[in-house]
């Protein structure tokens, strides 16, 4: 694993934040996205230690996001109910799919905002607005500020996770990531259950 993490720091900067864009394109891509670790690239990002890299590594993030979860607006526009009833369909859950459409229903835009912090709904919530005719503005600008606000999280996270890696033994990255993860758990836990309120009335009985 350190060969490939050393192979990532040698990267030109531009085809790094490349990279972590098209993992983020493919961690909002519904199904596929359960598998892709998007708040692990990020981190490794960080902890590369590029210089001035913050506001390309957000912008990586936040560009990446938005056109994964745009193709699931479109695709949810125009195959909404094709997908459904689809093998996609079934994989997804009939009791999935209508949990996120109650929750788009009794929050808007709102819970576009919040769908980063919401496993598996993060994936699942542009899918069912496009197939609910929500506004694509509307869509686009909730989850424009959804995404850069989970970025800034892990952007803070692991610029803190860095600066403690130089204090702790072991490659700086490496250190940085697992504490990055664990810092991250930690606060994520605590919002989640803010959120819990919000999402409990979309949980299928």
């Amino acid at each position: 694993m350190l060969d490939e993490l050393a192979l990532l720091g040698d990267l030109p900067t531009a085809l790094l934040m490349a990279a972590l864009g098209l993992v983020m394109l493919a961690d909002a891509v519904p199904l596929l996205g359960v598998f892709v670790p998007g708040d692990v690239a990020i981190l490794a990002t960080v902890g590369v230690g590029r210089p001035l890299a913050g506001v390309a590594t957000m912008v990586a993030v936040v560009v990446g996001c938005l056109s994964g979860w745009s193709l699931s607006f479109l695709a949810g526009r125009v195959y909404g109910e094709r997908l459904r009833h689809s093998r996609v369909g079934g994989w997804i859950g009939e009791g999935r799919w209508l949990a996120a459409e109650q929750l788009l229903r009794s929050g808007g835009g709102r819970m576009v905002l919040v769908a980063p912090f919401l496993p598996v709904f993060n994936t699942l919530l542009p899918l069912a607005a496009g197939g609910l005719r929500m506004s694509y503005r509307r869509f686009v600008c909730c989850a424009a500020l959804g995404a850069a606000a989970w970025a800034g999280l892990y952007l803070a996270l692991g610029t803190a996770s860095r600066a403690l890696a130089g204090l702790l033994p072991g490659d700086p990255l490496l250190v940085t990531m697992a504490v990055g993860l664990v810092l991250a758990g930690l606060v994520l836990l605590a919002t989640r259950r803010r959120l819990r309120g919000l999402t409990v009335v979309g949980q299928p009985g």
